[in-house]
């Protein structure tokens, strides 16, 4: 299911699975939306078996279902999920990644899913099984293996009658890998329009990867937490641990680099560079050019 967060979530066709009502569902996303919107909703409806996602953070019911042994969770690195569906799609059965080597990750027996006593006995019922080591140039590698799905669920801003879509900006996430890595791909999107009213060169996606296109009714587009500035208004200030946190990360940027800012306390690493800094900023979600938070 393509989507970051609640950003280009293919919302209509959530709302169409719970519907249907199919059970003993394995999903695979980023995140499982929030507790009463997106992948949530399928949470509450108790219609998904298990969770492959890098991220839990923003749906309690998520955390409470894991910790209860009432959901399969495989939490997976986030980059390591992006191309775990990346090789799914090209038909690479698997790929070596330095991430996680050393770790439980490689040794295996993290918590896939708890027994009835819970996280709080440390009832596991399902392990992760190992993963295979090997070194590259002197360094540490594990294997991790592709996804491919049954079907793939994804939103897209423009169609044309032949499939071919358009993203818009950060919605576009995870959205195209999830596509590729699915037998059959069902697309939702905003407008429809006749083929070769798109320039070839604006194409995100080519129809040979849609299967089914559906035009959304409506869209909602929540935003998890909206944050506004004015331009009178001055940046976010904390104080205490969480300051000294965040300070003592910043000077780990030199000038000239590219960072990646994660949710939470680093995307405040940005109010703390010195001016004559030269460092090109992105949010988690490829969004390019962050400044002062």
């Amino acid at each position: 299911v393509g989507g970051f967060g609640l950003c280009g979530i293919p919302e209509n066709l959530i709302s169409a699975l719970i519907k249907q009502g199919a059970k003993n569902l394995t999903a695979v996303s980023n995140n499982a939306g929030v507790d009463d919107f997106g992948l949530g909703l399928l949470l509450q409806s108790g219609q998904i078996k298990r969770m492959i996602s890098s991220y839990v953070g923003e749906n309690k019911l998520f955390e409470q279902l894991y910790l209860t042994g009432h959901l399969e969770v495989e939490l997976t690195p986030q980059g390591t999920l992006a191309e775990r569906l990346r090789a799914g799609g090209a038909g690479i059965p698997a790929f070596y990644t330095p991430t996680g080597a050393g770790t439980v990750i490689q040794e295996g027996g993290f918590p896939v899913k708890y027994g009835p006593k819970g996280a709080q006995e440390n009832d596991i019922e399902i392990g992760a099984l190992p993963r295979e080591g090997r070194e590259f140039d002197g360094r540490s590698y594990v294997m991790e293996r592709a996804i491919t799905g049954d079907f793939a669920l994804i939103k897209a801003y423009k169609a044309d009658t032949r499939g071919n879509l358009i993203f818009r900006k950060t919605a576009r996430n995870f959205n195209p890998d999830c596509a590729r890595a699915g037998k059959i791909c069902i697309a939702e999107v905003e407008e429809i329009v006749p083929a070769g009213t798109l320039d070839p060169d604006e194409i995100h996606l080519p129809g040979i990867y849609v299967d089914r296109l559906v035009q959304g009714k409506s869209y909602e587009k929540r935003i998890e937490k909206r944050t506004l500035m004015q331009a009178d208004t001055a940046i976010s200030s904390i104080s205490g641990p969480r300051e000294r946190i965040i300070k003592r990360a910043a000077k780990e940027l030199e000038d000239g680099m590219y960072v990646n800012l994660g949710i939470g306390l680093p995307t405040l690493a940005s109010n703390y560079i010195p001016e004559e800094f030269e460092i090109e900023m992105q949010s988690e979600n490829g969004l390019l050019a962050m400044g002062p938070y």
